[in-house]
């Protein structure tokens, strides 16, 4: 019998968002005889499988619940066991307030390159009830636009590996000037505050995006450059080519439908994105998938 353990202390003390307690509560409720228990101390105890809220990078951790999660993630792997990442969902764009309760799971790692994402066994009616769920298709690739649309990621943050979001954003101008003299429009990531102190840009061609929403900054962009974010995913769904610039592209979610070469910016790959849309929509649960046991039941068989 496996045994679950779900931990609240890796909630940050300052969490006003009900969805981080509610979202661990359904994963417990979903786990059927008992095998699961609710731990709200900051104490790991053994178990087969850790569920926690978020991830941690590999710098140091200051905060206290960051260092539990560190813990919880270490303790795991040294007794050759699992823990649960959960993130926020790869098509929010298309639900800004998650009025659906979708998030993203992922055991020990939350890039496609260390996490393991359920896709042994891929059964497309998981994609078939997202899409119906969100009201959202695969939108045939775009053929033109106006501009090429840069998305920044949160400067600081562990998807960059300690790049200055800035200097890879000047990097990346420079190099798309190479293939193109096309306007640019630069999108600050929308959960970085501090974005307003240091997204400064005073170069012909390019401007700063003041778009409310990422779908009104795709509405006539030609291609969309990241470093490996999540914007990636939205422009495949949305038909809009994309370039991934991580020197470990595998680290991007989109990476499977995204050119790597800046060089095809007016010519890129538009590969068939089905079979990668469906892999994506494995990881993906709502809460009633939880509480249901539909999530636990694809979970178990990596346990």
């Amino acid at each position: 019998m496996k045994s679950v353990r779900v931990y609240y202390a890796g909630i940050p003390k300052k969490n006003t968002k009900q969805e981080k307690y509610d979202v661990l509560r359904n994963f417990h409720l979903g786990v059927p005889n008992g095998l699961s228990t609710e731990v709200h101390e900051p104490i790991w105890q053994p178990s087969d499988l850790a569920v926690i809220q978020g991830w941690v990078h590999d710098s140091p951790q200051v905060s206290s619940h960051l260092k539990f999660r560190r813990e919880v993630i270490q303790q795991q792997k040294l007794n050759n066991k699992r823990t649960i990442a959960i993130d926020s969902n790869l098509f929010l764009y298309q639900d800004l307030a998650n009025k659906n309760q979708y998030l993203r799971f992922s055991l020990d790692g939350i890039f496609p390159t260390t996490g393991c994402y359920f896709t042994d066994w891929v059964d497309p009616g998981r994609w078939h009830k997202i899409k119906r769920d969100l009201g959202i298709e695969l939108k045939p690739w775009r053929e033109n636009g106006k501009y090429i649309l840069i998305c920044l990621q949160r400067n600081g943050g562990w998807s960059m590996k300690g790049l200055d979001v800035m200097q890879w954003c000047h990097r990346t101008i420079n190099e798309i000037r190479k293939y193109t003299d096309r306007p640019i429009v630069v999108r600050a990531h929308p959960g970085d505050k501090k974005a307003r102190e240091y997204l400064r840009l005073n170069l012909p061609g390019v401007k700063i995006s003041k778009g409310k929403t990422l779908l009104d900054d795709f509405h006539k962009a030609r291609a969309v450059v990241t470093y490996n974010s999540s914007p990636g995913v939205a422009a495949a769904i949305e038909g809009i080519p994309v370039f991934v610039t991580d020197p470990e592209p595998r680290n991007s979610q989109a990476y499977p439908v995204a050119n790597t070469d800046l060089s095809l910016l007016l010519d890129p790959k538009r590969p068939d994105r089905q079979e990668w849309i469906e892999r994506i929509a494995m990881s993906h649960f709502n809460f009633e998938d939880l509480r249901n046991g539909t999530a636990w039941n694809i979970i178990k068989d990596y346990i």
